[in-house]
């Protein structure tokens, strides 16, 4: 029998991790940049190009129909505050668990000089990091780029957010425009989505060749030395990730979505495992869609509503990787934070995670700007660049579930709507 695709997909990955650790460990340097550049860096950076080559138009169609089949505006507010308040609550639970954890096992503390020396001396440069996030807009500036002025212009800079707004507001007039020409427009948006998600379904079975590359990169590049060397703040991180991914999320589907999380991890593996291998909430988008209508059996208005909405707004991993980090940082470099800086910096991760970008390393300036406020030297950034893209596979798989438990929460109480595929 023909294996599944998430198990092809995981067998990619550990082939591809495998064999990039062999490469690292045995080849010269010379052939394995050789066989990184010439050949595996490119086939992985294809494959994700190809996810994200469908993202825009995906969201434009699932959005506008999801605000479009709705019976009235009422139940897209109502959408809206159920996604907004599950979304904080579930931000603040994975923020306060990383500080606490962070503060119980002091994972930059105890530190030898001669350890820190290494590691230092590993470290990447910062500067591209720290130039982001000095050029971070404020809260207002944020606030205001929310609404483009150009929705193509927005789309061409991989603004997300703002064509996200654009793409609800049509989906606003569609809902209030009752004519025969807006229908026959819902239709060819029906088909546009269609289409889509049949070009993602021949993406997504090239998966495992594009996992084993990507994967293959990053181990050949980096082996596991990095990751020894860091292994108590890496530790912290992925303790903090999986409490959260396997209790509280299991909690969250269970008594306020009315499923059992067994059946809901069994049928968001797909979703998962392209998080992992992609490190992109908005590249796994596609397949988020797909299982929670397929597997999951949401309604389409909901989880087309939701989903396109938290693959950039719904960043938990995200909020709770950037408090670790900077608490981390500070004990490295020996500096005390108080009860009152670490809520400031816990408040700030939540703002943070819902404006961060779904893309791989999209947390980064966040941290850096965190640090500059706590007066930890932002250069400590480059600490942790070497096993960012480890952790932010991980992370990333935490907010691609945390998407999917809130299209459950939601869709639990909005009566009235069609099944998966209506």
């Amino acid at each position: 029998m023909r294996w599944p695709l998430h198990v092809r997909i995981l067998l990619g990955a550990g082939l591809g991790a495998a064999a990039g650790v062999a490469a690292h460990t045995l080849l010269p340097p010379g052939l394995v940049n050789i066989l990184v550049d010439s050949i595996a860096d490119p086939v992985g950076q294809v494959f994700l190009r190809l996810l994200f080559l469908l993202v825009l138009p995906l969201i434009f169609a699932a959005l506008t129909l999801g605000v479009a089949g709705l019976q009235d505006l009422g139940q897209l507010g109502r959408m809206g505050l159920k996604t907004l308040a599950y979304t904080v609550v579930a931000s603040l639970i994975a923020v306060t668990l990383g500080l606490l954890l962070a503060n119980l096992l002091g994972p930059g503390r105890g530190i030898s000089d001669e350890l820190r020396a290494r590691i230092v001396a590993h470290a990447q440069d910062p500067s591209g990091v720290i130039a982001a996030a000095k050029s971070a807009p404020t809260l207002k500036d944020f606030l205001i780029q929310i609404v483009p002025t150009n929705p193509l212009e927005a789309a061409a800079k991989g603004d997300y957010l703002g064509w996200m707004f654009f793409s609800l507001l049509f989906g606003v007039g569609l809902c209030l425009t009752r004519t025969e020409g807006a229908r026959r427009f819902e239709a060819a948006l029906q088909g546009l989505y269609d289409v889509c998600m049949r070009l993602i379904g021949v993406v997504i079975s090239l998966a495992p060749i594009g996992v084993f590359a990507l994967l293959f990169t990053l181990t050949a590049r980096l082996g596991y030395e990095i990751l020894e060397q860091l292994l108590r703040y890496v530790g912290v991180v992925l303790l903090a990730l999986g409490i959260h991914q396997f209790v509280v999320y299991s909690l969250a589907v269970r008594l306020l979505g009315g499923m059992s999380p067994r059946a809901f991890f069994r049928g968001i593996t797909e979703a998962m495992v392209t998080a992992f291998s992609t490190s992109s909430s908005n590249a796994t988008l596609p397949t988020t869609l797909k299982v929670a209508e397929e597997k999951l059996k949401l309604p389409a208005e909901v989880s087309r509503f939701v989903l396109t909405i938290g693959a950039t707004a719904n960043q938990n991993g995200t909020a709770l990787f950037a408090g670790v980090t900077v608490l981390f940082l500070a004990q490295f470099y020996g500096v005390e934070l108080s009860l009152q800086q670490q809520v400031t910096i816990g408040a700030i991760c939540v703002v943070s995670g819902i404006g961060t970008a779904g893309i791989p390393s999209g947390s980064l300036p966040v941290v850096a700007m965190l640090l500059g406020l706590v007066h930890v030297p932002v250069e400590g950034i480059g600490l942790v660049l070497g096993v960012d893209r480890f952790l932010d596979m991980c992370r990333t798989t935490l907010n691609v579930t945390g998407d999917l438990s809130a299209a459950v929460v939601v869709a639990r109480g909005e009566k009235g709507l069609g099944r998966a595929g209506s």
